[in-house]
């Protein structure tokens, strides 16, 4: 069968997934953004991935509006109107979410409910308030059908975010994702302790550090799609990836990796971005009459470039000849101390590119811990994490990620395994996640 046919003949999709697999498809047979020969044969060697962002890129990868002016002051292009309550503002944000596209075409922002909603939640009764809640989490679950979707609170106390954690707990819905910007300076303890109980029985809310976002990114940040820190009224234009394993292959020893292959490696995929870059902005629509940038919901100015990253800890470990993780990174104080090199590394390299966009940033693109896709082999952890199974004991777990989070200003996330009985025992969970994030931790899920 044709392409084309294997898709519309593809009985596990539904329609609507049709239809993106279809537009992809045509997407894919353009050729107007050209690849160097070096681009085309780092690709083939598995060294650099696009994320499957096509070949001709027509939005920003990750878009965050800002969705505080579409509560003061509506959108002229969908013809809404400021909410005067609690319904109109839930129905707003439903219109206007079908509205903001990503690299899957679903947002992956929306916003931090809690500032958006409480001024009209305390005007209800907390019966009416859940209830319309209730109805809105039921209708993102259904309709933004993507597990990229997320939605931000804190770090400030709110009735919005409790009864958001209360339905979390009660729907047991997979969409949003959803983030707790947590100070332990700011944040009660109690609301804290009412999300990890949450967390513990959903995997949500994720706790990010308030403090080490709002030094890199100003008080107005999102935390989107996996747990990615980005700018609102911005984003991300585009997040390739390094795989670093496969760069590690092609060094003779670690000087090599460091003082030849990286930066080889690294100035591909730079020049990558940078022409992604541009022919989105130049060349497409998108930035010149999308109603999102025409009426201020997003600025030009607030979006970088994203140098993703994965398999450090293999790189690592092929570079020192360890063949058993356990006894590598995470699990070896050589190891950790060459990754950190290498991080070093990768870092001065990024940060000595100057971008022709990205303005809000001194036109600097920023490191991103990639999560990883369903087709990575072994090969790949995510990021910069240890290798599953490795893993030492969380104490240990977590001091080894706190020394590694400060690279990732766009995003880094590890996973820490809680048996159920931790359910009983809240306040304990939180003092392990705030430890963590005085030490700088970026994020704990």
């Amino acid at each position: 069968m044709s392409d084309i046919l294997n898709i519309i003949a593809d009985e596990t999709l539904t329609y609507h997934q049709q239809v993106l697999a279809l537009a992809r498809y045509a997407e894919n047979t353009d050729h107007t953004l050209a690849l160097s020969p070096e681009l085309i044969q780092a690709k083939a060697d598995r060294i650099i991935c696009d994320l499957g962002e096509g070949n001709a890129p027509y939005r920003p990868r990750y878009i965050c509006p800002d969705y505080e002016l579409l509560m003061e002051k509506g959108c002229k292009f969908l013809q809404l109107e400021a909410p005067k309550n609690l319904y109109e503002a839930l129905n707003t944000l439903l219109i206007f979410y079908h509205s903001v596209p990503s690299i899957t075409s679903f947002p992956v922002y929306l916003g931090d409910l809690d500032d958006l909603l409480e001024r009209f939640v305390l005007k209800e009764s907390r019966e009416n308030a859940k209830a319309a809640m209730r109805l809105f989490l039921l209708n993102i679950d259904r309709t933004l059908t993507d597990s990229f979707v997320h939605a931000d609170v804190g770090p400030q106390d709110s009735e919005t975010a409790r009864i958001l954690f209360e339905l979390t707990e009660e729907m047991q819905l997979a969409v949003p994702n959803l983030t707790l910007k947590y100070d332990p300076d700011v944040t009660p303890r109690d609301f804290a302790a009412l999300a990890v109980k949450c967390m513990m029985k959903t995997s949500k809310p994720s706790f990010a550090n308030h403090k080490m976002f709002t030094r890199e990114w100003g008080e107005k940040y999102a935390i989107a799609s996996c747990y990615n820190g980005l700018k609102v009224c911005g984003g991300g234009f585009t997040l390739p990836r390094l795989r670093m394993y496969e760069c590690s292959l092609k060094a003779k020893d670690t000087e090599d990796f460091l003082e030849n292959v990286l930066p080889y490696y690294t100035s591909i995929m730079l020049k990558m971005m940078d022409d992604r870059i541009e022919f989105l902005v130049e060349k497409t629509a998108f930035f010149k009459s999308n109603f999102l940038v025409t009426e201020g919901f997003v600025k030009l100015d607030n979006f970088t470039g994203m140098f993703g990253m994965v398999g450090l800890a293999e790189c690592v470990n092929h570079l020192l000849g360890i063949k058993d993780p356990k006894k590598g990174f995470g699990n070896n104080a050589e190891a950790d101390a060459l990754g950190l090199r290498i991080m070093d590394r990768l870092e001065s390299l990024v940060n000595a590119h100057d971008s022709k966009y990205a303005a809000a940033f001194n036109h600097k693109y920023r490191l991103h811990a990639q999560v990883g896709i369903d087709s990575d082999g072994r090969e790949d952890s995510p990021g910069a994490r240890i290798p599953v199974g490795a893993e030492p004991i969380i104490p240990l777990q977590i001091n080894h990620s706190e020394k590694f989070h400060k690279y990732f200003p766009t995003g880094i996330g590890d996973i820490f395994k809680f048996e159920e009985t931790w359910e009983n025992t809240p306040e304990a969970v939180l003092d392990i996640i705030d430890g963590a994030i005085r030490n700088d931790m970026r994020y704990f899920s």
